[in-house]
């Protein structure tokens, strides 16, 4: 009874750790190509910490996985982590998770990839992240089991509001560039006030 209540409570701690991760992750990327802070810090070590992020979150969400196919308390099928809709354990829900698993892990793969595949797909398969994250935010609120509690309640609203928030910036940026980029593009000898002769 012991083993069976530990391996439930590390599938519970290191799902959400998966998903805590992976948020950090994706606000990383996002505070990367938003700009946020400018030439604070310096994009490779924004890029190095998203990386790391995406990497750590793996390792949880591996350990996730094992521990769900260890537990007793509730059956789920090493084959049903691998295929959507396999489960009996709250099959939608599970499904979710699954596919977030493997968009996680082709966006993973497709940063060593880089420079074979080319900037421009790698950018397009990069940006699945967004999916994976709303995903994984999905399948956690449905199929976990602390999902009604306060604390769990407060980490998906504050999460998914970062996130939401992040991703609304980052359009009305690409929209609406800063107004002295634009004078600096724009502004000519003659309109800076700048006369010859």
């Amino acid at each position: 009874m012991h083993g069976a209540q530990t391996t439930w409570l590390l599938a519970r701690s290191s799902g959400m750790l998966a998903y805590l991760l992976l948020t950090a992750g994706v606000v990383a990327g996002l505070t990367l190509s938003t700009r946020m802070f400018g030439r604070a810090i310096a994009p490779a070590v924004i890029t190095a910490v998203h990386r790391t992020l995406s990497t750590l979150g793996l390792g949880a969400l591996a350990l996730h996985v094992g521990m769900l196919v260890l537990d007793t308390k509730v059956d789920v099928p090493l084959v049903s982590l691998v295929v959507p809709g396999l489960s009996e354990y709250r099959p939608v829900a599970t499904g979710l998770g699954v596919v977030a698993l493997e968009l996680w892990v082709l966006v993973q793969l497709s940063f060593p990839l880089r420079k074979w595949i080319g900037t421009r797909a790698w950018r397009r398969l990069h940006h699945a992240a967004f999916l994976l994250w709303a995903l994984a935010a999905m399948h956690g609120i449905a199929a976990g089991s602390d999902s009604g509690t306060p604390w769990a309640k407060g980490i998906y609203i504050a999460s998914i509001g970062l996130v939401s928030g992040l991703i609304g910036w980052r359009i009305i940026a690409a929209r609406f560039p800063e107004p002295r980029a634009q004078s600096r593009r724009h502004t000519t000898p003659q309109a800076a006030g700048v006369t010859h002769g």
